[in-house]
């Protein structure tokens, strides 16, 4: 196969808005998104049963159906957080990953369409699923230390050259 040129058109801009559902039924918004709806601190969850679409719309904190939007960045302004379980539990949304969609504006709300899949997402706090191995138990072609040594017996210092 030959060689591809990595575009970085490939990956995705930080700059393009996100929301992403966690696990646990939390709605994140990025810095994009949040903006997107006047960076409100706090917002009504709507659904559209019919579309499988849900939307977030900036509120005033008089609403009863109002939630308040954490910051989820201690650094400043970042993601967005909103605790909406009841809201993911209550129409069905999937929960079961964490999973990331590009939204869409509709009558000054930021929506996502359910029925897309979304990107599953996998952070650097997952537990690892298996054990890991011993490392004298390990195959030695699974150990990359042990293919470089086979491959490359001159970067051994215990080598003799003599």
């Amino acid at each position: 196969m030959p060689f591809e040129v990595f575009g970085k058109r490939m990956t995705p801009l930080a700059k393009a808005p996100s929301v992403t559902i966690q696990k646990r039924g939390v709605i994140s918004l990025n810095k994009a998104a949040h903006d997107l709806i006047g960076n409100a601190e706090t917002v009504e969850l709507l659904f559209d049963r019919d579309r499988q679409v849900m939307a977030v719309r900036a509120t005033d904190d008089s609403s009863p159906h109002a939630y308040v939007v954490r910051n989820g960045s201690k650094r400043g302004p970042g993601q967005a957080i909103v605790s909406a379980t009841a809201f993911t539990a209550h129409y069905g949304i999937d929960t079961t990953a964490t999973r990331r969609w590009k939204p869409f504006v509709e009558d000054d709300m930021l929506c996502v369409d359910l029925t897309t899949e979304g990107t599953v997402i996998t952070g650097n706090r997952t537990k690892p699923t298996a054990p890991v191995q011993d490392v004298e138990a390990a195959d030695p072609v699974d150990d990359i230390d042990a293919v470089a040594a086979q491959d490359n017996p001159t970067g051994d210092d215990t080598t003799d050259d003599s």
